[in-house]
């Protein structure tokens, strides 16, 4: 799997193994804390002169990973910064 893909329904799916390092987990812990609610995400489109991208946010705790890709998920750029408990 490419680290994101787009879905085909206009989201995206983001490689376990991404998260995992954005948040210094083991793969395998991000299931489970996606399922339980302890990682959430929001999915942003892009408008006017940023049509075309998107804006992909996980939090998780009191920190918070951002990836934009364009249409076919290609990253173009990541951030990983202090996001205060959303909640």
């Amino acid at each position: 799997m490419a680290e994101v893909e787009a879905d085909g329904q206009g989201g995206f799916v983001v490689e376990a193994g991404t998260l995992a390092r954005a948040f210094d987990l083991a793969p395998d812990q991000v299931r489970p804390l996606m399922q339980g609610g302890a990682i959430t995400s929001r999915c942003e489109k892009g408008e006017g002169e940023d049509a075309g991208r998107w804006r992909l946010t996980f939090y998780h705790g009191d920190r918070a990973f951002r990836l934009v890709v364009d249409d076919a998920g290609t990253v173009l750029s990541r951030a990983r910064f202090d996001a205060p408990r959303r909640g």
